[in-house]
């Protein structure tokens, strides 16, 4: 396999990091990673037309207008899919795929997690998108990787994030 790749399809070349408050639905087959804690990252698919994109959000739910960004679950959540449906995708052929929400009680008393987890749940629940992986919960921080062209997700758990998990990798 080729450095520069982080899946078996050799023509995947760029990558993303997606910070918090992003969403990424691209053009092009990339490799998207996202570095998360009690934050959650979605990954959507169109079986299909074989396209993916993938958020980031940290905060579960905002209902106050004119501070609605992409930080929150409601709002990143919903923005991913309008993005997957604005390329033509069709919702019986998307299926998703959870990753993050930890929860660390020695470095706080809100599991703010476990709450990122259910509004993504329920949102795609209410979408009849099934989710079809996800790895969510625990204590661990994880590294995921996503190819949005063969919907692969590589996922490194850490007990701790440091400046050197970001991508690019030093």
């Amino acid at each position: 396999m080729d450095q520069n790749n982080h899946f078996s399809e050799n023509s995947l070349t760029t990558h993303y990091l997606l910070e918090p408050g992003y969403i990424l639905v691209p053009d092009n087959s990339v490799s998207i990673s996202a570095v998360i804690g009690s934050g959650v990252s979605i990954c959507i698919f169109d079986k299909e037309k074989r396209i993916g994109g993938m958020n980031h959000f940290i905060f579960p739910y905002i209902a106050t207008k004119g501070k609605t960004t992409a930080l929150y679950g409601n709002i990143a959540t919903i923005a991913l899919l309008k993005m997957m449906l604005a390329r033509e995708c069709s919702i019986k052929s998307l299926e998703a795929q959870i990753y993050g929400g930890s929860y660390h009680p020695e470095k706080t008393n809100e599991d703010i997690g476990r709450e990122n987890i259910e509004i993504a749940r329920k949102i795609l629940l209410k979408n009849q998108i099934p989710i079809t992986s996800q790895d969510v919960g625990g204590e661990k921080g994880r590294k995921v990787v996503f190819n949005t062209r063969t919907n692969e997700v590589a996922i490194l758990k850490v007990d701790r994030l440091r400046d050197m998990d970001w991508y690019p990798y030093q």
